[in-house]
Formats: C-alpha cells, sequence, structure tokens
C-alpha cells in the first residue's frame, strides 16, 4: 500500500467564518476567532481546516462576491491575521484549506467596473456579454441559480452581461486566457502565503456553451420548485472544455507540492467521477454529495457506496460530505439518533470525511423569522425552500449569553437549545455525540485499516448496513441500525471496539447478536 497523502487520510472540518467565533464584539465571526478554537479543532481530531471566503466583498452572497481575490475583508480581519491563522495552524499540525470563487466576481470587482465602461475596453471580454435577442429580449432562455434571468441589462453599453447566480456576481469569461491566468496568479498568492490547498466554488459550472443554446424545458420540474428547476442546465454546465481549465489548476497547486484541489460539483455519480480527469489530472476530490441526496435507508446507502466504489477511477481517492452550508444540516435532516449512526458511517468509509462545523455537536437547522432572513436565494424567491441561514447560525460554545460565539447581538439568531447543546456541556457528557466524534476520530487516527484499508463486502439487510474495512491482515466490520427498532444481525467474532451508544467497549461477540435502536457499532475481526 502506497503511503498517503495528508488530505487522504486525514478529515477535513468546514467552517463558515462569519459563524464560528466572533472575537470584536460586532456579531461576526473573524479569523482571531477561528485561530482562537485551533486547540479545539486539534483536539477533535481532525487534520485540515476549510475556511469559506473570506475576501473583501460587498457580502451581496455573504463573501461569495468577491471585489478583491488578494486580500482579506475587514469584517474577517487583516492579511497578518490570516498569516498567524495559517502559522498557528501548522504549529498544531493543522492544514488550511481556501475557498476559491473563480466562477464569478462582484459587480463591484475593478475588472467588472472596466469591464462594464464601454464595449472597446480591453478588459471588456473578461465577462460574458451579449447583445439582445429579436425584439429586445434577453440573449437565450438560461436562468440563474437564484430565480430568474441570468441575464442582467447593462443601459450604459447596451449589452446584457451573464450571471449564474445574482445579478451583482457577473460571470467571469473562463474561455479568455487573460481571465485563466489572472485567477491562477490569484492561487500563486495564497499558496505563497502557505495555504494548502483550495475548496473550488461551483467548478462545474465555469465554462458555458459557446453558442448560446437555449437549456431545454425540464420535464420534471413541478410548480413550487425553484425556478431554476424549469430548464436542464444542458448548456450553462458541465461543458466538456472546463476539464482543461481545472487540468491548468492542478499543475499550478502541483508545482507548490503536497497540496489539494478540491471541486464543489453538484452531478450524478458516473458524471462526478469524469472531475479527477483521465490521467487524475483534475481535482483531487471532487466532492461526492450523495449522502447530502440519498433516502436515508440502509438499501440505498449501500447502493450509493457501491455505485460510487465502483464508478471510481483507478486511482481515484474518494470521499464523502454529511453537511455544508447550502443544505439542510444532518441532524434536522434524519434525526438526533440517527446523526450518531451518520458519524460512525463518515468516519469509517474508505476515503476523505468532510465534517461541517456543529455536525459534532449535533447542531440543528434554526427557524428564521421572516424579518431576520439574511440569505439572498430566500429573498429573491421566498417559501419555496430556498434559504440557507438555517443550516449557516452561529456556532454552540457554552452555556454563556450568545452560546460564547459573541459578546455583541449574534448576526443570525441562536438555537433555543444552545444551553444543553454546546461544546463545553457536551464534554462533559461522557455519552455525548461530540465524545462519540472523539471517540471515531480517535479510532480512526490508530487503525490505518480505517484509513488505508480497502471497503469489503457492503450490505443491506432489512435495516442493518454491514461493511468491512481490511489491511494488512487487519479487519474491521462496521454495522450500522438505520431503525428505531432492535435489529439482529449475523456478524463475524470479534471484539467490539466502539458502539454509538458509547458503552460497549472490548466486548468480545459474534453470530447473531442484535443491533440497539438505532445503534452502529465497530467490531475488529
Amino acid at each position: 500500500m502506497r503511503q498517503l497523502k495528508w488530505w487522504e487520510h486525514g478529515i477535513i472540518y468546514q467552517i463558515y467564518p462569519r459563524s464560528f467565533q466572533d472575537t470584536n464584539g460586532d456579531g461576526i465571526g473573524d479569523l482571531p476567532g477561528i485561530t482562537e478554537r485551533l486547540d479545539y479543532l486539534a483536539g477533535l481530531g481532525v487534520d485540515g481546516v476549510w475556511v469559506s471566503p473570506i475576501f473583501p466583498s460587498p457580502m451581496a452572497d455573504f463573501g461569495y462576491d468577491v471585489a478583491d481575490y488578494c486580500n482579506v475583508s475587514k469584517i474577517f480581519g487583516t492579511l497578518s491575521d490570516f498569516q498567524r491563522l495559517v502559522s498557528e495552524a501548522h504549529a498544531r499540525g493543522l492544514k488550511l484549506i481556501l475557498d476559491y470563487v473563480p466562477n464569478h466576481t462582484s459587480n463591484r470587482h475593478p475588472w467588472f467596473l472596466e469591464s462594464r465602461s464601454s464595449r472597446s475596453n480591453s478588459q471588456r471580454d473578461w465577462y460574458i456579454w451579449k447583445d439582445t435577442a429579436p425584439g429586445g429580449a434577453p440573449p437565450n432562455n438560461w436562468l440563474s441559480e437564484f430565480g430568474g434571468s441570468a441575464w442582467e441589462w447593462d443601459a450604459a453599453t447596451k449589452q446584457y452581461y451573464y450571471h449564474s447566480f445574482l445579478k451583482e456576481q457577473p460571470d467571469l469569461n473562463w474561455r479568455n486566457p487573460a481571465v485563466q491566468e489572472a485567477m491562477y496568479d490569484v492561487l500563486r498568492f495564497w499558496l505563497d502565503r502557505g495555504v494548502d490547498g483550495f475548496r473550488v466554488d461551483v467548478i462545474w459550472m465555469l465554462i458555458k456553451d459557446d453558442q448560446f443554446r437555449d437549456n431545454p424545458a425540464n420535464p420534471r420540474y413541478v410548480p413550487g420548485q425553484p425556478s431554476r428547476n424549469k430548464l436542464l442546465p444542458v448548456y450553462t454546465a458541465n461543458q466538456p472544455e472546463v476539464h482543461a481549465v481545472i487540468a491548468d489548476m492542478r499543475r499550478v497547486l502541483d508545482g507548490y507540492g503536497d497540496r489539494v484541489l478540491i471541486g464543489e460539483i453538484y452531478l450524478p455519480i458516473e458524471q462526478l467521477v469524469a472531475y479527477y480527469g483521465p490521467n487524475l489530472e483534475g481535482t483531487n476530490l471532487p466532492l461526492n454529495f450523495q449522502l447530502l441526496e440519498t433516502a436515508w435507508n440502509a438499501e440505498s446507502i449501500a447502493g450509493v457506496i457501491k455505485t460510487y466504489e465502483a464508478a471510481l477511477p483507478r486511482g481515484g481517492w474518494p470521499n464523502w460530505v454529511l453537511g455544508n452550508h447550502d443544505k439542510a444540516r444532518i441532524a434536522s435532516r434524519i434525526g438526533d439518533a440517527q446523526t450518531r449512526v451518520a458519524a460512525m458511517l463518515l468516519l469509517t468509509l474508505r476515503g476523505t470525511p468532510t465534517i461541517y462545523y456543529g455536525e459534532e455537536i449535533g447542531m440543528r437547522n434554526v427557524p428564521i423569522a421572516p424579518g431576520q432572513v439574511q440569505d439572498p436565494a430566500e429573498k429573491n424567491e421566498p417559501g419555496i425552500g430556498m434559504g440557507r441561514d438555517p443550516e449557516r447560525t452561529p456556532m454552540l460554545w457554552d452555556e454563556s449569553d450568545s452560546a460564547g460565539f459573541t459578546s455583541g447581538k449574534p448576526w443570525l439568531p441562536m438555537a433555543a437549545d444552545y444551553k444543553k447543546v454546546n461544546v463545553a456541556a457536551l464534554s462533559r457528557s461522557s455519552g455525548s455525540i461530540l465524545n462519540l466524534y472523539r471517540e471515531l476520530t480517535k479510532l480512526r487516527r490508530e487503525n490505518a485499516a480505517l484509513t488505508a484499508g480497502e471497503i469489503g463486502e457492503v450490505r443491506a439487510q432489512g435495516s442493518i448496513l454491514t461493511y468491512e474495512r481490511r489491511l494488512a491482515g487487519d479487519q474491521f466490520t462496521i454495522a450500522l441500525n438505520f431503525s428505531d427498532k432492535e435489529s439482529p444481525e449475523i456478524l463475524p467474532q470479534g471484539t467490539i471496539l466502539l458502539s454509538t451508544y458509547l458503552d460497549r467497549f472490548l466486548e468480545t461477540r459474534g453470530g447473531k447478536m442484535s443491533l440497539r435502536p438505532n445503534e452502529g457499532i465497530i467490531l475488529r475481526n
């Protein structure tokens, strides 16, 4: 077995910086706050810290509208604060991963201000501009991910510009070599400052159809769904030319040694795996969101595991994600009891796991009253479930006011149960989900079969999912009960190393045994 790279054997932890830790009392998390909590992250047992966008921005989409790629927003701190974060993270053996947003900029970015200043400006072609269709209509039927047409009229230059998201987020023209070089220079800027990798936002959307053909209607669209679902994104995403761009990005990172390129890609498995590249020169980790989108039962998840493993290219390293800043929290999707089963699944499957901040304490979505909504996706199409504020609320650290997140008023409301669900309280409770996460990361770190080992037979029988992890004669069986009823299962002889109940340690079992409701176990054979 080859020596694994850090991003293969490691665990990645995503931080939404606005909501992690505030140190100046403005109610918004900041870089010094992340630095302050690095000991917690090291103690949790993670290896890489992925920080969502921190760049200067008007915050129309909370940092995903970048006005300057090579600086830090004053909201989050300074470049010096960032350098200290990198240094302190590395001192603890932690890697730092930055969010990279190459598809679009803010409409206040200097590049766009130049581009829209006149049709003859040298940076005009840095963005996607088109004349009107006959009759003055937008150039085609392409839709914004946040609702309505993706084309915005510019009265000054009498053309439309394209925006996949908000009108304040014009798309860069990645077919332009000058854009490519400018954006590769952005990567180099942060790599020179010690960044260990990038998570690339909407990487599969970078290139658009060069003929600007209309997207076809979606025959499965149902009224009440987001308006973007009316069309199939045949010509606005997943274009074949995007892979050459990604390969160029990889070459930039590879020039700095052991770095990681992670791609956000919402595509079916058979299309997702193409983003490894034909010779593994694409993204190191095309993010696998299947656990966010699959029915939560043993049979469905067994099917996903087998399909994904079979589709991986030779040498392609798998990865798994339970939650992120765009999707409902896992505890809200499947309930508190199954969240413990999900933790064991995530941290024992083959591949790199990503933990979204707060998953380790069982944070749930927080209801957001209409007057408290911040997310532009919800404001543009209210009432149809577009809002992402509920999964972005502040981290819960202790029982004090605002849960130790801030001394001021938090930018989003706190969870109502924060006096019980917080790091301090759960650390004191031996059977808590937080301590389950700590035991799982410790077991994973101490047993190479759980990181480097192959995955054996994956089987669903009733409510029980089982699979094996094997390496050099060392073998583990993982058995997970997806039911709230006790379920018998025939398991090989072995020693129970861990139960999600945290009450079965070094118990020798085998043959027919019962898994308690919502229980998972790790058995060493």
